[in-house]
């Protein structure tokens, strides 16, 4: 691939993790939800904020630590994709959720961001997996639960009307 068409690629794919473009980003889904709103779940919806949050963080990490780490082992599915809790246990539990699903979001944008990673070339112990098709799961994952996520809180009525 030409340089121009590597840089596009990857200029894009950067964009979609991040999501500022066709969807809401992750800090906007986050931001300033009542600490009392976090372990609620809405009236026929089977997770809370704190589910959906944990979730993305665990899948997240699982992907950018298989991307990159040949000895990582995934959790069990579904059980260690989800938190145990409804709620969490503190505050500070949330916030360090958070800031840990942004660093490892920011690690994987460095990784697609590198030129010296290839994109395409198939993971060594995976079987098929790509870097390019590892970061489209994330963004599209993430995509999915942050929209969840925006759902569940104007269910709660904790969503900014716009």
């Amino acid at each position: 691939m030409d340089d121009k068409k590597d840089e596009s690629l990857r200029s894009h794919l950067l964009n979609l993790l991040k999501g500022s473009q066709a969807h809401t980003t992750f800090d906007a889904a986050v931001a300033d939800l009542p600490e009392n709103l976090r372990g609620k779940k809405a009236e026929g919806l089977p997770y809370t904020a704190w589910m959906l949050l944990e979730h993305m963080r665990i899948a997240q990490w699982d992907i950018l630590e298989f991307s990159r780490n040949r000895k990582h082992k995934s959790p069990d599915w579904p059980k260690g994709y989800w938190p145990a809790r409804e709620a969490p246990l503190s505050a500070p539990a949330w916030d360090k959720s958070v800031k840990s699903f942004r660093t490892e979001l920011k690690a994987m944008q460095r990784l697609v961001s590198d030129p010296k990673t290839d994109l395409y070339a198939p993971i060594r112990w995976g079987d098929g997996q790509t870097i390019l098709r590892e970061a489209l799961l994330v963004a599209d994952h993430n995509a999915y639960h942050i929209g969840q996520l925006v759902a569940l809180r104007r269910l709660l009525g904790a969503w900014p009307e716009e």
